[in-house]
């Protein structure tokens, strides 16, 4: 199958070819369906695909879709996967299942969003609600110049936030910025005051399909962050296991590949954060070894994406704005998160089959 092949313009589009692959694998894919609809009317849903044993002993997860829009990449890679005869063999050989989960927000990724239908971060989402959440102070501070009234910022409004940046680091504003926060529930990054239709779906898929390996291994998809085709592989697993994170470097942190670091750790890509929906499946799969990793493959400079992220958000609310201008700020929004590229899809496709074929290396 040829890379751009296994790529689609649009959710629907890429769920049609998700399911397609599945049947032509002769396997039967379950549908979750999410409440609400499209961008343009089509039903939405987190859709399962089981390649292997039911039951198997060892199961790789492989989710896309966490953050909707990132679902373009993510779905181009569950799709070619399926087709890939090759690498379905040495799966089977090696006796692993695999477990594709297709866009965990189907929402977001239809209507050209990161966040869900609720605006929520979903990997920020994974909270214990009864008790006190985390504060970002430094959010707080930021929120009024990250979303302005009007769009575009005013001359004002660039010369203050780059005088933050200026002041406080590119570093130190993404994680006051993408860390998560529980104050505004129009902001950026809002983790919400409840589990999500997405948290509680996934625990369910997870409680229904994986509850019966005995070793599972989860690699999920993302992008934005990073250089353009670049990834790096963070340890998605809970942050006091040690032993599966001793066990990620060794799967997948050889030769030729980014050595596996903690995610928001001071060599990763990514700022700390909070509400991560890796610690889902230690709750809902506790007879399991746990071994996970996030692949975030890199678009284009975070400023760019900071600043696609900013107008998107403005035009959530204020969804009455010009409809030139809406359309514009959601293009920027997909090419922040998605590079249709022929040499990009190639990198991406072959990093993800690399890494897929790298779990239960011992």
């Amino acid at each position: 199958m040829q890379a751009s092949e296994a790529f689609s313009a649009s959710y629907a589009q890429a769920r049609a070819k998700f399911l397609q692959a599945a049947h032509r694998a002769g396997l039967i894919p379950i549908s979750y369906q999410h409440p609400l609809p499209g961008r343009d009317g089509e039903a939405l849903a987190i859709d399962v695909a089981l390649d292997g044993t039911v039951g198997a002993d060892k199961l790789l997860i492989v989710s896309s879709g966490c953050h909707g829009v990132e679902g373009f990449c993510g779905s181009g890679v569950q799709v070619h996967a399926l087709q890939d005869e090759a690498f379905r063999t040495q799966c089977a050989a090696k006796g692993v299942a695999l477990l594709y989960l297709h866009a965990l927000n189907p929402y977001g990724f239809s209507h050209i969003r990161r966040f869900t239908h609720e605006n929520v971060d979903l990997n920020r989402n994974f909270q214990d609600f009864s008790k006190p959440l985390p504060r970002n102070p430094a959010y707080r501070r930021l929120h009024p110049l990250l979303l302005p009234d009007a769009w575009p910022p005013s001359v004002a409004n660039h010369l203050a936030l780059g005088c933050h940046l200026a002041g406080h680091g590119m570093r130190s504003v993404q994680t006051a910025v993408s860390g998560g926060q529980y104050e505004f529930a129009e902001g950026l990054f809002f983790g919400g005051a409840a589990p999500t239709w997405s948290n509680i779906t996934l625990r369910r898929i997870l409680r229904e399909h994986a509850a019966r390996a005995r070793r599972l291994a989860w690699i999920d998809l993302h992008t934005g962050l990073g250089a353009r085709g670049a990834c790096e592989r963070g340890f998605a697993g809970r942050a006091d296991d040690s032993a599966a994170l001793e066990r990620s470097r060794r799967w997948w942190g050889g030769a030729g590949a980014t050595p596996v670091t903690p995610i928001g750790g001071s060599a990763s890509v990514s700022a700390p954060l909070t509400g991560l929906m890796g610690s889902s499946i230690y709750d809902e799969c506790p007879q399991s070894e746990i071994t996970a990793i996030c692949m975030e493959f890199g678009t284009v400079p975070r400023l760019k994406v900071l600043q696609a992220l900013r107008a998107e958000q403005w035009l959530t609310i204020h969804p009455q704005a010009d409809a030139g201008l809406a359309a514009r700020i959601k293009q920027n929004l997909l090419d922040a998160f998605y590079v249709d590229s022929t040499d990009w899809k190639e990198k991406i496709l072959s990093q993800a089959r690399q890494a897929m074929l790298q779990a239960f290396a011992d």
